[in-house]
């Protein structure tokens, strides 16, 4: 049985690619979009490792972007419930993580390493490509969702957590 995080990871890999847009054209937005993708669903699967974990939040809600939105500036009244409903299911804690994954190369092998086994990965090939190493395209249209400066604010939230996570004696990302 598999369980199914695709509304999480969709709408936190939405909102981290409109709060950190690609730079260029359509190509950009979709290499910029599945870098996002990629580090989020790393993310979502170590944060809801088991099949259980991912069916309660699927239950409960994962909280919204509200934070996110204060803390990266694009707080937004908006009065649209389109806009409103896919941002419920953007995940705080997989949006940081997966800013985290994104500023750091090692760290994000680290946690791709970290699922193998899981739940989300047993008889499946899995390919992170684009998070692990991204060529030259993927870092011109991803500059802004991949630079530490910009992510800090949002990677800092729950840095700590991941840390601890993944194993004792990891630097903290600058």
């Amino acid at each position: 049985m598999r369980a199914d995080l695709s509304p999480l990871i969709a709408a936190t890999a939405q909102w981290l690619t409109r709060a950190y847009p690609a730079s260029g054209g359509a190509l950009a937005s979709a290499l910029c979009e599945v870098q996002a993708r990629q580090a989020v669903t790393v993310a979502a699967w170590l944060r809801y490792p088991t099949v259980m974990d991912a069916a309660l939040v699927g239950m409960a809600g994962p909280g919204g972007s509200a934070k996110l939105d204060w803390i990266s500036g694009a707080d937004t009244d908006d009065a649209d419930t389109d806009d409103a409903a896919w941002r419920s299911w953007v995940d705080e804690v997989v949006a940081s993580w997966a800013a985290c994954l994104l500023t750091d190369p090692e760290l994000a092998a680290l946690a791709v390493a970290g699922l193998d086994g899981g739940d989300h990965t047993t008889g499946i090939p899995m390919e992170f490509r684009r998070l692990l190493t991204p060529d030259t395209h993927d870092r011109q249209a991803a500059a802004l969702l991949r630079h530490p400066d910009l992510l800090a604010p949002v990677a800092a939230l729950h840095q700590r957590q991941l840390l601890d996570l993944l194993g004792p004696g990891q630097a903290l990302i600058a």
